[in-house]
């Protein structure tokens, strides 16, 4: 609040009364006049996660704050080479990592924390409804010996485990590990031949209560949606998962997926300048499941991202509030009203 005292000291009391330095006011909240970019990426999470850092920095902090187009890799590249846009908050720095270490090296984007409080989370998933009527069915290890369980009219003789699509990473990943648990004596791995297509046939089996196993990652709509329910794994082993990202390991063995980090990545240069912003990024994380239900609640309702981020506020005070000052809660639940 230093650059309110020059106003006080000149009488600017009258003014701030008067209503006509609100946003000198604002500013000072913020820590900084100069605009704040948020990257808005192009699927749903990380457009209502921005949408969602930039109505608490405008409506709470006063900031001046905008969206900016972007995606993974062009983001973070553009982080590194030109310090902006200001914030990415859902940066899967899996997906970037080289770029990502480059930027840790020249020292100007930091991690201002992990948006996502299970990480990001990939895996093999079965159906709530299926794993009620199945208790014995917990773990992938338990789908061998329960294969007749996923039988489709079509392939009586054996199970159906939908696999990752086609050209992702994790196809290689879930072709190994199918070998590494030897399903191929009792199940197909079934290629959903596109991202779309696995949703839908998640989505069809779900709706008629049929059974499902197949990969899946979140959080994400579906995992919200369709009540997915992940199937244990053995504990992450480094060596063991890389050979399983190498389509010619010669001897996969069973481990489980790394967790996906996703960064609430910034520029140094905002955090130098705006320290409150800083501050409300340092504490900026939901739980898993909570993004599973905004998400599926966006999906559902064919919300946009903004319908998104109202909604996660006025729903999930408990979580966002903890981020940031009471004051600056109360400002933002004021813009709600």
């Amino acid at each position: 609040m230093n650059c309110v005292k020059p106003l006080v000291a000149a009488g600017g009391i009258a003014l701030l009364a008067a209503g006509l330095a609100p946003s000198t006011a604002k500013a000072a909240d913020c820590g900084t006049e100069d605009t704040i970019t948020v990257a808005n990426m192009t699927w749903l999470s990380a457009s209502a996660l921005a949408n969602i850092t930039r109505d608490i920095l405008a409506e709470g902090y006063g900031c001046n704050a905008e969206l900016v187009p972007g995606d993974t890799v062009p983001t973070a590249t553009s982080m590194l080479t030109k310090s902006q846009p200001d914030i990415a908050p859902e940066m899967w720095v899996s997906t970037a990592q080289a770029i990502w270490e480059k930027a840790m090296d020249k020292g100007n984007v930091y991690k201002a924390g992990d948006i996502f409080g299970s990480g990001g989370v990939e895996g093999w998933w079965i159906p709530d409804y299926l794993a009620e009527e199945h208790p014995e069915i917990k773990s992938v290890t338990d789908l061998k010996d329960n294969w007749e369980v996923f039988t489709e009219p079509s392939s009586p003789d054996q199970g159906r485990l939908y696999g990752c699509p086609p050209g992702w990473g994790c196809e290689i990943i879930t072709n190994n590990l199918f070998k590494a648990l030897g399903l191929g004596e009792t199940f197909e791995l079934f290629s959903p031949g596109s991202g779309a297509n696995l949703k839908a046939s998640i989505a069809r089996k779900v709706t008629r209560k049929e059974p499902f196993v197949g990969y899946y990652w979140g959080p994400t709509a579906v995992i919200g949606r369709y009540g997915l329910v992940r199937l244990d794994m053995p504990a992450y082993d480094a060596e063991r998962f890389k050979c399983l990202t190498d389509k010619d390991c010669a001897d996969p063995q069973v481990s489980g997926w790394q967790k996906g980090e996703v960064a609430v990545a910034a520029t140094t240069e905002l955090r130098d300048k705006a320290q409150p912003v800083a501050d409300f990024l340092s504490k900026m994380q939901i739980p898993n499941d909570v993004v599973n239900e905004i998400l599926a609640w966006g999906d559902e309702q064919s919300a946009s991202p903004e319908d998104v981020s109202a909604y996660f506020l006025e729903n999930h005070e408990d979580v966002w509030t903890a981020w940031v000052p009471a004051d600056v809660a109360d400002k933002v639940k004021a813009s709600l009203n």
